[in-house]
């Protein structure tokens, strides 16, 4: 259900070799990383917990690396686990007693924890005290309290409208992290190249991270996809001409849409006239979860105006259609 993540077990990820370790290696994000930076050298100054922090935004774009980043910057152990993954006070319990001073608890989709977990969370994350029911009835039952190290709790989201006020309000720090920029993505595809020592061209480099949906974890699926191109049929180096071939044949176009966001955009145009039509009908139409759609497809299509939210539901607007090369018809 969880694990302690010391520098040993981080060198055994197959992965970890991509995300970077601490602060100045973090690309992007430079709002959000500035404010952070400034409140952890705060809190190690009064020799105190980093406040709670609530990271949310679309997937892929770094808040676990972060999480990790804020326990090497502060120092500390950090414990992961995911919100779905807690169901019974016990577990809650059994985590929160086993931190030590100032560690870091990294709960992913932690809109997702019950309820009656989130209450109990309350006054831990306030006093650093646990509150729990003992007892299998009525005549048995107390309330206990054990005291817990102070520490922080880190939170990511892509739903923070999930969250409920009053967990919201207990992280005295939230960043919203947004999608990066082709010069940032840019950076990070050349950062992979060094550390997987593969070799990429500045327009190889370029192309691969603006058809990467502004997403790093995105960006570094795909540099090992062409990779894989560049060593079966070429010389291993990545140059233009093989990454646009790799990335024509993993069906990502330029703007970084693939057979899903197709899909998605011709279902609407298709079968709703373009729209407005609701979230649960676009889901059913195309066989995919309204979860998913919304956290995963629709923020980068919302982000490059292909797509809009209005009152009555989704609509696709006159850019999609002409990247798609359908007639547009009326005013959308």
């Amino acid at each position: 259900m969880d694990r302690i993540i010391t520098s040993e077990i981080l060198e055994e990820d197959k992965d970890i070799e991509l995300r970077p370790q601490i602060m100045d290696e973090y690309i992007g994000q430079t709002e959000a990383k500035e404010n952070i930076k400034i409140f952890i050298k705060a809190a190690k100054f009064r020799n105190e917990a980093l406040d709670h922090v609530l990271l949310y935004g679309p997937p892929g774009l770094g808040k676990t690396t972060l999480a990790h980043i804020i326990a090497n910057e502060m120092g500390t152990s950090i414990k992961t686990v995911t919100g779905p993954s807690i169901e019974k006070s016990g577990d809650l319990a059994a985590i929160l007693s086993s931190l030590d001073d100032y560690d870091v608890l990294f709960i992913d989709e932690i809109h997702r924890i019950p309820k009656y977990i989130e209450e109990i969370l309350y006054s831990a994350m306030e006093d650093f005290k646990l509150e729990i029911m003992v007892g299998s009835d009525s005549s048995t039952s107390r309330n206990i309290t054990i005291d817990l190290p102070p520490f922080t709790l880190v939170g990511a989201t892509t739903r923070a409208g999930d969250l409920s006020s009053p967990l919201r309000d207990r992280f005295g720090i939230v960043a919203k992290l947004k999608f990066y920029n082709d010069s940032e993505l840019t950076a990070i595809v050349n950062r992979t190249s060094k550390v997987l020592n593969c070799p990429i061209t500045s327009d190889a480099a370029l192309e691969l991270a603006r058809r990467s949906r502004g997403t790093p974890r995105i960006a570094n699926r795909l540099f090992k996809r062409v990779r894989d191109y560049a060593q079966v049929l070429s010389d291993g180096n990545i140059d233009l001409k093989i990454t646009k071939l790799a990335l024509d044949k993993l069906k990502i176009d330029e703007l970084g849409l693939d057979d899903t966001d197709y899909h998605l955009l011709k279902s609407i145009i298709e079968k709703f006239n373009g729209g407005p039509v609701g979230i649960e009908a676009i889901a059913s139409s195309i066989g995919e979860e309204q979860t998913t759609i919304e956290d995963v497809y629709e923020p980068y299509l919302l982000q490059r105006g292909l797509l809009k939210r209005t009152a009555r539901g989704r609509m696709v607007t006159k850019l999609a259609y002409d990247h798609l090369n359908i007639p547009f018809k009326g005013d959308k």
